[in-house]
């Protein structure tokens, strides 16, 4: 996102975090210079693990909403990987999931490199 937003963006996300989840404790951290950000979410002090991990899912997309609101995206330098693969679908915009899916057919007509890794289902 853009260096500018950086700010506003974080204020927004932890505010909607902490409304989530009272308690919560974010580190965000990553390559500011350039928009790129993670978020480390731990559980509330003596707060339970398992329900805290059951919910997971559901801080996530309140990361990516926030990240969708300033018109940033769900992955930088790391790409999407595995975990945000599906989710894809829900943050980009549908022709250039086309493109991507007609870059990866044109490169790997068999399907044999890292099949189902990279790109939702399409």
């Amino acid at each position: 996102m853009p260096v500018s937003r950086i700010p506003a963006f974080v204020e927004q996300t932890d505010r909607a975090l902490a409304a989530a989840v009272p308690g919560i404790r974010v580190v965000a951290y990553g390559h500011v210079g350039d928009g790129n950000l993670h978020y480390n979410l731990s559980k509330p002090v003596g707060s339970d693990d398992a329900a805290f991990r059951a919910r997971a899912d559901e801080l996530a997309r309140v990361v990516y909403d926030s990240t969708a609101s300033f018109a940033g995206s769900i992955s930088a330098e790391h790409g999407v990987g595995v975990a945000k693969r599906d989710l894809l679908a829900d943050y980009e915009d549908p022709l250039e999931l086309e493109l991507m899916h007609g870059v990866k057919a044109l490169l790997d007509p068999a399907g044999l490199m890292n099949p189902g890794k990279v790109l939702p289902a399409g």
